[in-house]
């Protein structure tokens, strides 16, 4: 059987690294897919050729669009990133009859509806992997694994950057700013770090989980999304003290209202297994009916663990070439004539719980009418502390935790909290998951 020819969008970390893995690893790929796998083409601008194995068997060029116009190409593997030729160029692969696997989640998030529709009538496959949660195998374990599951809810840490920036916070008390800047100069975080630390890069993602996980269409621009840039050393403290981790998490929940669809930093109590993930690493907790809570934990980027993802996509492809489109698994899990109108809820329709941390005067009567206003609005406290003054401040930190409440009730006592005159500045606010 002849082989199975790639051609390669990009040579970068994680083209580079898809190379090297299908180069270094092609006997042990070939028993698995039943047929040889070569990148034939590639198109790169800038690479560094010391760091790349098997270019000699392989045509280069600079033009994107001449490899996916290339005849001999069966598989193409975008991994340009960002919107804007990418799109361009998987539409044109699949206008072509050509496969696609790509690691481009803001692609897929954004245009995936119409990506897989087109695919869906050429008759193949676009295939996603390595676009959520790198080298963790979270889409065909949505896809295949959990196929037969009502799911629950999804909860992820699905942006290492962020999570790094909060671990470090954790364990060394220091402020976000400072960590940011050395996520940047380690390479985990960009010179413009806003997709990561505000919640863009996740968004996308989870995105994605959601729509797998329910049957739902693709609806980005119905992500809540609150970044991390607000949290302060203190609330990282202050939540230990209660028993609970900060995370940035995206969570995406059904209920019978429709579907939950937010990333934000969250508060989780330190005995679950994701409030201890740390560092640049990932996890996603996904809860079925029939399964129950499942873990998935790994490396969330980086050359190697994307390349993974991409290759095991590419030997997915290939294995299927010869089988009836029809009969593939479908793109986001759930037949195309299948998808649900099933409505995405708005962030004031969601509950939760909540800690709230403020600044307030310290006298006879504040926290009376601070719990006033909260009853007034349905809302209950869990636990409470009030901290020492300092020696030349009136002004005292009141950190709380209430029970679940609808976030236009919160919203609201908020708003009113924030107007007493014994109440200075804004009152800080972190949603609580008990992920139970």
């Amino acid at each position: 059987m002849k082989p199975v020819k790639v051609g390669l969008l990009g040579l970068g970390t994680v083209g580079g690294g898809t190379l090297n893995v299908l180069v270094r690893n092609a006997q042990e790929i070939a028993r698995r897919a039943g047929r040889e796998i070569v990148v034939s083409h590639a198109a790169a601008r800038d690479y560094d050729p010391s760091q790349l194995e098997g270019l000699e068997s392989v045509e280069i060029c600079n033009d994107a669009f001449d490899v996916v116009a290339n005849p001999e190409v069966d598989i193409v593997v975008e991994l340009i990133g960002g919107y804007s030729p990418a799109k361009e160029l998987v539409m044109k692969a699949i206008e072509n009859g050509k496969h696609v696997v790509t690691a481009n989640k803001a692609l897929i998030a954004l245009h995936g509806n119409e990506i897989f529709t087109a695919a869906q009538k050429q008759g193949v496959t676009v295939a996603f992997e390595a676009a959520v949660a790198g080298g963790i195998p979270i889409i065909k374990a949505l896809r295949e694994g959990l196929s037969a599951n009502h799911i629950n809810w999804i909860a992820g840490i699905i942006n290492g950057t962020g999570n790094f920036i909060l671990t470090e916070m954790k364990e060394k008390g220091r402020d976000f700013a400072d960590v940011l800047k050395e996520a940047q100069e380690l390479g985990y975080a960009e010179a413009d770090p806003t997709f990561d630390v505000e919640g863009i890069d996740a968004a996308h993602k989870l995105t994605i989980l959601a729509s797998l996980a329910f049957g739902i269409p693709l609806q980005f621009e119905k992500c809540f999304t609150e970044g991390i840039s607000k949290i302060e050393p203190q609330d990282v403290t202050y939540a230990e003290e209660f028993g609970y981790r900060i995370k940035h998490l995206g969570v995406t929940r059904k209920t019978e209202a429709g579907v939950e669809l937010r990333v934000h930093p969250t508060l989780i109590p330190e005995k679950r297994l994701i409030a201890n993930v740390n560092g640049v690493m990932n996890a996603v907790l996904v809860n079925g009916d029939a399964v129950g809570p499942t873990l998935y934990y790994g490396a969330g980027a980086g050359s190697l663990p994307t390349a993974s993802a991409v290759v095991a996509d590419v030997i997915d492809v290939a294995r299927a070439l010869t089988t009836d489109p029809t009969n593939r698994v479908p793109h986001l899990a759930f037949q195309p004539g299948e998808l649900s109108d099933t409505p995405v809820l708005s962030m004031d329709d969601v509950e939760t719980a909540y800690y709230l941390r403020m600044t307030v005067e310290d006298k006879a009567g504040v926290l009376a009418a601070i719990a006033g206003i909260l009853s007034e609005a349905g809302i209950s406290i869990d636990a409470m502390q009030q901290k020492e003054p300092g020696d030349a401040d009136d002004y005292v930190p009141l950190v709380m935790l209430t029970h679940n409440v609808r976030e236009a009730a919160m919203n609201t006592a908020i708003a009113k909290i924030e107007g007493l005159a014994a109440v200075r500045g804004s009152v800080t606010r972190i949603r609580v998951e008990q992920l139970s």
